[in-house]
């Protein structure tokens, strides 16, 4: 697998455990909070199905996506439930940055800089929302 493919696969991994998690932040997130979980994952969604695809036009081979995700520590209300946000953005902007770091083609790197500023611009509204101060990072994804 070359790195292209190998960069994709792992960012397919994060967007499968991102949608599957928003179904867990959906459960005990506040209702105020219903409308942005309800895009967040929609959006989560759109990005894995287009990495799928993006896969499959390389010739690469697909990952499965697990049969369930355990969070990082226990949600069973709105703080933790927000907490899980921020892990989930996190991870993605990582694998997305991970993605722009090791692309080997403009179309790909224009993908994953496309990813990865919605991965931030999620992870930031999140923080925002836990009241995290700054809640941007100088370089998204850089762990």
């Amino acid at each position: 697998m070359n790195n292209d493919h190998q960069a994709l696969a792992e960012a397919l991994s994060a967007e499968y455990a991102a949608v599957y998690s928003y179904g867990v932040i959906a459960a005990y997130a506040s209702p105020e909070r219903t409308r942005i979980v309800a895009e967040y994952l929609a959006a989560h969604r759109a990005r894995r199905d287009a990495t799928i695809d993006a896969l499959k036009s390389l010739g690469a081979p697909l990952p499965s996506p697990a049969a369930a995700y355990t969070p990082p520590f226990p949600v069973n209300d709105p703080i933790p439930a927000a907490r899980l946000a921020v892990a989930v953005e996190s991870d993605t902007t990582a694998a997305w940055r991970a993605v722009v770091e090791r692309a080997t083609t403009p179309e790909l790197r224009r993908t994953g800089i496309e990813s990865l500023t919605e991965s931030a611009v999620r992870l930031a509204t999140w923080q925002s929302i836990l009241g995290t101060n700054p809640a941007t990072a100088a370089f998204p994804g850089k762990g």
